[in-house]
Order: structure tokens, then C-alpha cells, then sequence
């Protein structure tokens, strides 16, 4: 029987029942959890797919495909993607989880994932019977581990970090990884969330100043969730690769893996509407803008954090003293343990709570300076 480790977010339970012990309650900001309303546009088409009799597709409709390769075209800066080398999938999470399996590593094949890290890229290599390294540039690592790389992960923009990796940092990364072999998975679902520099977009791996306009043996891994509040929907798609792709879709056809078509025509008009984004950005951008000189005030250090839904945040002490102190004040983050040992002295504060209890975390962290 395969033994996974214990999900990680059970450790935050005396913290959470410290936090729930606030007079005003807690603030849950330990999850990217969306809490605002899915918007209308969506709601509709997905009730308009409703009578959906019939099995869709796993490669799905080529209506949302068309939509998903015009989307990264105006969204993302990347053209020349065909309607066959994109295919929607239940969550990124899945991807992530089941890639290695799906490109058929196994024993002695190393999969490479940023140091600080999501626990889910560790876990893929792990259900594959591979192995993992935290390293953020291959140049980092031993001519015998070099010599096992066959699939690295890039997360940009990171979670937890909220890094970018901008467009020479990942060149360099396919180069290398081409001159191994080794496919490339770029995990990208916070693109839409940049901010500073990044307002307008980040890089994706599949544009052409990255990639030479040649997207053999790179994947570009995006969500719906956060931009479009759909986390429920479980909408998402990979993108490239058109020499893996036929493969990727035939064993998720095996495996039963499929988006429900309502949830494909929503998608549909997730992408086709910007306005929506534009709205949900702004919500987020007042929440940092509220929570950032709190945190600060409160003697946390924030790092990176130039895209995505978190703030990641240091006292320069180790995680869980953090957490305790926040904890005293109802507040609850994430513990950067979780992400990797570069993470222990830093913790998570997500952008994901209502405006009233990100006003309230904001009041309880002035009030305690």
C-alpha cells in the first residue's frame, strides 16, 4: 500500500482553535480559499450547459479550446499554440499531482521543484515512484542528479512567495533543462494577479523570447480558481507540448478523467471576459493594500510577493512563533514549514478573506504594535 505523508494542514489545528478563541472571531488567513461570489457571467453559462446528457470529451470541446489557445494569445503573449496541444483538466492540482505518473517516470528519474514549494509537486513524484529536489536552478545540482532530471517544475508566480521568474531567469531554465532532455512544467495560475511591475502580466514558458517559439517538452499549467473565483468548478487546462500531448490526453481518456461540460462552457466564458478579472484583482489589491503596512507594523518583513494572493512574511524567528503570536490576536496564517526548510522562519498571509475580516485582521495587528 502506498503511504503518502499526513496532509500538512492538520498541524494548524491548536492554532486555529487559539485564534477561534477571539472575542470578534477568527480571520482565517491561512488558505487560498476565493470567498467572493463566482460572477454572473459564469454562473450563466454554466446553468445555459446544464442538460448535458452525454459524456464530454477529455480533450474537450473544441469551442473552449479555441478559447483557451485565443486567451493565451491576448492574455499571456503566447501565439502559435493549436486547438490540439491544450486540453482542460479537474483542477491544476491534478496535473501537478499526476504528471510524473503520466509521462511515465518511475524508479531512478528525479523530478526537480522550486525550494520553497507547494507540497503537491513532491507528492506527483512520490505517486510516480520517483524522486524529488528542491533546487531552483539545475546548475545547482550534482552531475549525477543532472544526469536523472526528467521533469522540472517552475512556479511562477510562486506560492507561497509570490516570486517571478522573469523572462532571462526562464530561458536559462528550458535551456538547461532541454540540454538534459527533461520536459518543463510551468505552473502559472496566479499570472493574472501581478502587481508592481508585473500590473500588466508575467511571463509565461511558453512565450517565444522564452521558448524560440518551439514548445517541445514544455507545459504551461493554468487555473481558473483564483482569477474567476471558480474553485468549486474545478476548472483548469495545460497548454504546449504538442509531442506529449496526444499522450497525456489518451491516458486521462483511460483514467476517466474529464471536465463536466457545464463546467467547460463556464470556462468558456471565464476567458472570454476580462471584466470580471479586472474586478476581482481590484478587491485583492485593496486587501494587500490594507494588510501591508499591518503586517509590517506588527515587525514582519515582507519578501518577493510581486504577484499572486499572499503575502510571505518574516519576524526572522521560526514559523510557529509567529503563528503563535498571530494566533493570539484571532489571526491565522500559514506556516512557511510547509513549503520547504527554506520556509521555516516565514509565514503565509493569503489575500482570501471577506473585507471585514481583512479590515478586522488589520485592526487587531495596529492595535497590537
Amino acid at each position: 500500500m502506498l503511504s503518502l505523508p499526513e496532509y500538512p494542514w492538520t498541524a494548524l489545528a491548536p492554532y486555529t482553535a487559539k485564534a477561534n478563541e477571539h472575542p470578534d472571531g477568527a480571520v482565517n488567513l491561512s488558505i487560498g480559499t476565493p470567498v467572493d461570489p463566482t460572477p454572473q457571467v459564469v454562473i450563466e453559462a454554466l446553468q445555459a450547459g446544464a442538460n448535458a446528457p452525454g459524456y464530454p470529451t477529455t480533450h474537450g470541446t473544441v469551442e473552449l479550446r479555441e478559447a483557451i489557445v485565443e486567451w493565451y494569445a491576448r492574455r499571456r503573449n503566447v501565439h502559435g499554440l493549436s486547438v490540439e496541444d491544450v486540453m482542460p483538466t479537474v483542477g491544476s492540482k491534478e496535473m501537478v499531482a499526476w504528471l510524473p505518473l503520466l509521462l511515465g517516470l518511475g524508479a531512478g528519474d528525479l523530478v526537480v521543484r522550486p525550494v520553497v514549494a507547494y507540497p503537491t509537486y513532491d507528492i506527483g513524484a512520490l505517486l510516480a515512484g520517483a524522486d524529488s529536489i528542491a533546487a531552483d536552478s539545475l546548475a545547482d545540482l550534482s552531475d549525477a542528479d543532472r544526469a536523472r532530471v526528467k521533469l522540472v517544475w517552475v512556479n511562477s508566480p510562486g506560492n507561497p512567495t509570490g516570486i517571478v521568474r522573469n523572462v532571462a531567469e526562464l530561458k536559462s531554465l528550458v535551456d538547461d533543462a532541454r540540454s538534459l532532455g527533461a520536459v518543463v512544467a510551468s505552473d502559472e495560475c496566479y499570472a493574472e494577479l501581478g502587481w508592481g511591475e508585473y500590473e500588466n502580466g508575467v511571463p509565461s514558458v511558453l512565450e517565444e523570447a522564452i521558448c524560440g517559439g518551439d514548445h517541445t517538452d514544455l507545459l504551461s499549467v493554468y487555473s481558473l480558481s483564483k482569477q474567476s473565483n471558480v474553485a468549486g468548478y474545478r476548472a483548469a487546462f495545460v497548454a504546449g507540448a504538442p509531442n506529449l500531448m496526444p499522450t497525456l490526453i489518451n491516458s486521462r481518456k483511460h483514467a476517466g478523467m474529464i471536465v463536466p461540460a457545464p463546467v467547460q462552457d463556464a470556462m468558456r466564458a471565464a476567458l472570454a471576459d476580462e471584466a470580471h478579472v479586472a474586478a476581482q484583482k481590484a478587491l485583492y489589491r485593496a486587501r494587500r493594500e490594507a494588510l501591508i503596512p499591518a503586517l509590517e507594523g506588527f515587525g514582519l518583513r515582507i519578501e518577493d510577493s510581486v504577484a499572486g494572493l499572499y503575502l510571505w512574511c518574516t519576524a526572522d524567528e521560526d514559523c510557529w512563533i509567529t503563528m503563535g503570536r498571530l494566533a493570539e490576536l484571532g489571526i491565522i496564517a500559514g506556516p512557511g514549514a510547509f513549503y520547504g526548510d527554506a520556509g521555516v522562519n516565514f509565514v503565509r498571509i493569503a489575500l482570501t478573506a471577506s473585507d471585514e475580516r481583512i479590515a478586522s485582521a488589520v485592526q487587531r495587528l495596529n492595535a497590537a504594535r
